[in-house]
């Protein structure tokens, strides 16, 4: 990965939500939702070496520019978003160590991440989000709040995973916020509405609101039907 840092913000022991593109796009849909309400503003930028894809233009390949932001605001650092994330395990790596280096810059003590969680339970459009921590203590206080924990055991791969586990190895809080889903190929607007209403009650600010995301949701179901 190549990293550019296109401003020093001054801001001080930060919340980070940190997450990118993965089944249902729930990770990006939240990110870039935040990142719009908030008006974030965009102070490193990760950029890979390598192309995980080319774009044919009817005749013509054509290289994607593929890079992630790092946006900041009041207490919060949000990074990911947009389409896709590394493909080679070397950069995935790289990139979350880098998430780990930013948060000990500014004296992080959580990270918050954010994804799909594939089911085979009739949801209803009431998708649930379920939570997984880095510790013991913090699943107890978030099953205080009567926050569900993820139901079974499972393997988390790609960034929205792997990064708990950088946190939890360099001795930052982790919570990662997974909404259900039936189909990982559909954009799942609902999950990702779950989420921002559990992130909401966890950060004790206001994300923004989802209406307008119920309204994408609802448009996707109208052309399923037809």
């Amino acid at each position: 990965m190549e990293f550019t840092q296109t401003e020093d913000p001054v801001i001080e022991k930060p919340i980070i939500i940190a997450a990118m593109q993965d089944m249902g796009n729930v990770g990006s849909i939240v990110v870039n939702f935040i990142n719009e309400f908030l008006k974030t503003k965009t102070f490193r930028i990760a950029n890979t070496r390598y192309p995980t894809y080319v774009v044919d233009r009817r005749g013509l390949i054509d290289l994607p520019n593929e890079s992630w932001e790092y946006k900041f605001t009041d207490d919060l650092i949000i990074f990911g978003g947009g389409k896709g994330q590394p493909q080679n395990n070397n950069e995935l790596n790289e990139l979350c160590q880098d998430v780990i280096d930013i948060a000990k810059k500014y004296s992080a003590k959580f990270i918050y991440t954010l994804g799909g969680f594939h089911t085979n339970r009739i949801l209803d459009n009431d998708p649930k989000a379920y939570i997984t921590t880095t510790s013991t203590e913090l699943t107890n206080q978030m099953k205080g709040l009567e926050i569900e924990t993820t139901p079974q055991k499972s393997i988390i791969t790609g960034f929205n995973g792997l990064i708990l586990g950088f946190a939890k190895k360099n001795g930052i809080h982790g919570i990662g916020l997974y909404g259900e889903l039936n189909e990982p190929e559909v954009p799942q607007y609902r999950a990702a509405i779950s989420i921002i209403k559990t992130l909401e009650k966890l950060t004790y600010r206001k994300l923004g609101n989802t209406d307008q995301l119920e309204m994408m949701a609802q448009e996707i179901e109208r052309k399923f039907k037809n």
